[in-house]
């Protein structure tokens, strides 16, 4: 199949699919999309890069050339990017198609307390793709559904705390935020770049690899999944009783697989931390602002958005604007201000800290809610297995780490391991 015929009917899948009368996961498709499927079936002959062809969707928080980029706020409709992301500039490189954007939750889920996954009042509500009773989770949801319809192979999301990685696995697919920093998050309409990153989906693991390291400036090394017998893993047990039965049967499942297997494994306990909280109010201003400043958005402060909201009820305020009020009103000082150097002190303190309990260890299996791998900017996972729960959705599991390729070579180990057996 030509590169046109798969784009063309990808655009297809994704307007029947993805359209409002279907799991309204798409924001907006790229009609140029045909055209630069012909551009590279042209020189097809000189094939580079590891996505030759590949349709690609990216969340509407991402600049792509030529398409809105409104975090699912209205009050960004006119901001069209007049250049690509560092991220979506090397996924070109490695010859991906943009196919367009997808619905996410408002503001990466930053507008206000209570906001169901998957809502935006600019493009309502994501429906989940195996079940519609379910959330389709956030922020990154419209891609995560887009991934787990199979409308694309791939996905491009972000995530502050869990957007990737837990809109992953309440979709049943496979999700990678890689430590803080390794993506460029030029381009990328913020929450707070202390805690920000660019992340790739897909339907397992290995794709997602590739994905992710057709993204970055340079591309991973290859790696392979690590022997069973000399995985080193621990269990943070913290919160786990407040996941569901079904997840902490399947965690323990995985477990027992790797034991068997020979994997050494040890509870551990890292609690969440409210300091995630205070980092996220008091950068969301600066760094909206910040944005804002060079885009082509109307709208240049936070104090517009906010005004913005509140002048149109109807169609802004279905949730409220918490959220964005508190970070308005409620951080004197910004970036300066006393409690924001604490919480700031205290991260760096606790990345030291985090970093030597976990330095013997490929990675962390998480049992239950724990923010403490966002807060320190370590890279995080999802991975699924052939298991489904009693919705349908394909099991798995979350896992951090501190050492990136170490987390990689045993999540790819992991899989492997979850899918064969049951």
């Amino acid at each position: 199949m030509s590169v046109y015929e798969q784009i063309q009917q990808a655009l297809t899948e994704a307007k029947i699919k993805g359209g409002k009368n279907g799991l309204n996961c798409i924001a907006e498709l790229d009609m140029t999309a045909v055209e630069q499927a012909k551009e590279l079936d042209a020189c097809r002959k000189t094939k580079i890069g590891d996505f030759w062809g590949t349709p690609i969707l990216v969340k509407d928080n991402i600049d792509v050339k030529g398409l809105h980029t409104t975090a699912g706020s209205l009050a960004l409709e006119d901001n069209i990017a007049e250049k690509d992301a560092p991220v979506i500039r090397n996924l070109r490189k490695n010859g991906a198609v943009i196919l367009g954007k997808t619905n996410m939750t408002e503001f990466a889920n930053y507008t206000t307390n209570g906001m169901p996954g998957g809502y935006s009042s600019r493009g309502g509500q994501v429906i989940h793709a195996v079940d519609p009773r379910l959330s389709p989770s956030g922020s990154s949801s419209g891609s995560a559904v887009a991934v787990a319809a199979g409308i694309v192979d791939g996905a491009v999301g972000t995530d502050t705390s869990f957007s990737i990685i837990l809109c992953a696995l309440d979709n049943g697919i496979c999700g990678l935020k890689p430590p803080v920093g390794a993506l460029s998050s030029e381009g990328i309409i913020p929450i707070a770049k202390t805690l920000d990153s660019a992340g790739a989906m897909a339907r397992d693991f290995t794709t997602t690899l590739r994905l992710y390291s057709a993204m970055r400036e340079e591309p991973l090394p290859k790696l392979q999944a690590a022997e069973y017998n000399a995985l080193k893993i621990a269990i943070n047990t913290a919160n786990h009783k407040m996941m569901s039965l079904g997840q902490n049967k399947f965690r323990r499942h995985v477990t027992r697989l790797l034991k068997r297997r020979g994997a050494s494994l040890r509870k551990i306990e890292q609690m969440p931390t409210p300091l995630q909280g205070t980092i996220m109010k008091y950068e969301f201003k600066a760094h909206l602002e910040e944005y804002l400043g060079t885009s082509a958005a109307s709208r240049k402060t936070l104090k517009e958005i906010v005004e913005y909201y509140e002048a149109n009820p109807d169609t802004m305020m279905k949730y409220g604007n918490t959220l964005l009020k508190v970070a308005l009103e409620e951080t004197p000082g910004g970036l300066q201000s006393e409690e924001y150097l604490r919480a700031m002190e205290e991260r760096s303190k606790m990345m030291r800290e985090v970093r030597e309990e976990l330095a013997d260890y490929d990675a962390v299996i998480v049992c239950g809610p724990t923010n403490i791998m966002h807060f320190c900017g370590l890279p995080s996972v999802t991975i699924v297995g052939s298991q489904k729960n009693a919705f349908g959705v394909r099991q798995g599991v979350m896992l951090y780490g501190v050492d990136e390729y170490r987390l990689y070579r045993a999540a790819l180990a992991i899989e492997k391991l979850i899918r064969d057996e049951r």
